[in-house]
């Protein structure tokens, strides 16, 4: 039997770290602009995988197959999951690509790239959003508070720069080490050293909510009285036995709201400042 000869001219390209980059650029770009009820974000990766799609199907049909491949359902944070997706996506599609020029046993088959993909995208999507959102911003944020208060519009600048570096930054680190790595780069996802780091940032995100809470959370009591004759301030009573009862208080009753009704900013807004009022009226804060 004669080998079938193969035709370079439908060879896939070499995928390179810099051809990774690009992709995850392009999505971080185009994150929420195409989003869409019935597919979510999955015509942001579409849009940030074609340059890599091109260069590995040079048939038409299988260039197609490619693009409703990664046009399914999608949904993840920008960094984290977009970053290690965006990154393994490239190595899976690569390899389906080599397989199928190659005439081989297809491994990479469509189900196991989609379920790889959607089990990685709520997991991420959870560490990122607790990591990006609850713990990175506030630090950016509590740093620049102070140059906020001065005037300077380096505390509005430095936080939204910065955090907006990181996450690029980011983003493509877990996209090259995701892309390096191939379907290894889940084990590292869910190895103890990154859950630990997780635990700790998540910790050190309470702290920095706690530090803003405590510093910028600004509630105190004008209510004075008298016993016997001698006159009382509540404020200084309150300063002497818990400081900072009553931001702690306002907190912990708006932590309490969201816990029982949901992440109604807006109601927990106009009931707070109707609790506000009628207190400030009868002359307690």
């Amino acid at each position: 039997m004669t080998e079938k000869v193969l035709d370079k001219n439908l060879a896939p390209e070499e995928i390179t770290k810099k051809d990774v980059t690009k992709t995850y650029l392009r999505w971080h770009f185009a994150n929420e602009i195409p989003h869409s009820f019935e597919r979510y974000l999955a015509p942001s990766l579409l849009y940030a995988m074609m340059p890599i799609l091109k260069k590995l199907y040079k048939n038409d049909d299988d260039l197609r197959a490619a693009y409703k491949r990664q046009l399914l359902f999608f949904n993840t944070q920008l960094s984290w999951g977009g970053g290690v997706i965006t990154g393994l996506m490239s190595s899976m599609e690569q390899q389906r690509a080599q397989e199928e020029y190659e005439n081989k046993e297809i491994l990479m088959q469509d189900d196991l790239m989609y379920n790889t993909k959607a089990g990685l995208m709520g997991a991420l999507a959870g560490i990122g959003d607790a990591i990006d959102s609850g713990t990175v911003q506030y630090i950016f944020i509590a740093i620049a508070v102070p140059w906020a208060q001065q005037g300077s519009a380096l505390g509005a600048l430095f936080p939204f720069v910065c955090f907006a570096l990181y996450q690029v930054l980011l983003g493509v680190f877990f996209a090259r080490q995701a892309f390096s790595m191939g379907r290894n780069a889940t084990g590292l996802m869910q190895s103890a050293g990154i859950q630990t780091a997780i635990e700790t940032l998540s910790v050190l995100g309470l702290f920095m909510m706690g530090v803003l809470a405590g510093n910028y959370v600004k509630v105190t009591s004008t209510l004075k009285f008298s016993i016997s004759g001698r006159e009382f301030v509540l404020q200084e009573l309150l300063d002497q036995i818990v400081p900072g009862i009553l931001p702690l208080v306002v907190v912990m009753g708006v932590y309490w709201f969201y816990n029982k009704k949901g992440l109604k900013v807006t109601q927990a807004l106009l009931w707070l400042t109707g609790i506000l009022i009628i207190l400030a009226g009868l002359g307690i804060l």
